[in-house]
């Protein structure tokens, strides 16, 4: 079993809690059954680690945030992942903590001119790794409005997809990110959208919705997870 810490940066919205949970919730569900023990760090709350050292490994969360919003906390958050990359800890960020990662390896965040990605996206990996089972493109949902604009330095791309150019990073061997969304399933992102008529727009919400009769690759994505952090 190997011991994760996950950073808590944000929460499910509380009309679509019923589904699953929060986080804390939907990634014990995918990774425990793969030797995955989650210790939650309820970083908006103030709760960091004393130490990397603490667990075998790190994620971060999603969250309804932008990287760039003004929390004091979310600063201590990026220096904490450039401490990872630089101690060389075991780091797997998904969405904002893909987002929050390149923007504390100095790359810039924004909105992007596409709009909301939304429903089942597909995405090409382009840096076949050692922990993944296969280079078939992955298809999980998305719900994100900011992009990584550019690659850090110290980052290679590992995926992309049509609307977002920067899908996933590897750093160094030791690090990767992903922008889309492992953890949810196709009724919670069904959920979400139905939701959200008035922010995303019906006509591209319903739009989305239908895209999830496609199958989700959770179980898929929730392997290389466990494989990466497996190998340390």
């Amino acid at each position: 079993m190997k011991k994760i810490g996950l950073l808590l940066v944000g929460h499910i919205d509380a009309g679509s809690l019923h589904v699953g949970g929060d986080y804390p919730e939907l990634y014990a569900d995918i990774l425990a059954p793969k030797g995955i023990e989650l210790t939650t760090y309820r970083c908006d709350e103030g709760q960091m680690p004393d130490s990397l050292n603490e667990q075998d490994g790190w994620m971060c969360s999603p969250s309804r945030l932008s990287v760039y919003d003004d929390h004091a906390w979310l600063r201590d958050v990026e220096q904490l992942l450039r401490d990872m990359v630089a101690k060389e800890s075991p780091y797997v960020g998904i969405c904002f903590g893909h987002q929050l990662m390149a923007q504390a390896l100095g790359a810039t965040v924004a909105k992007a001119d596409y709009g909301w990605g939304i429903g089942a996206k597909h995405y090409e990996v382009v840096a076949p790794q050692p922990w993944m089972d296969s280079t078939d493109d992955i298809v999980l949902a998305a719900s994100h409005q900011d992009q990584v604009q550019s690659l850090p330095d110290s980052a290679r791309l590992l995926a992309q997809s049509d609307y977002c150019p920067i899908g996933g990073m590897l750093i160094g061997d030791r690090a990767w990110t992903l922008q889309i969304h492992p953890e949810f399933t196709p009724a919670l992102a069904d959920s979400l959208l139905a939701t959200r008529l008035t922010l995303f727009g019906e006509e591209k919400a319903n739009a989305a919705r239908a895209t999830l009769t496609e199958p989700l690759q959770q179980e898929r994505i929730a392997g290389w997870i466990s494989n990466f952090f497996h190998q340390f």
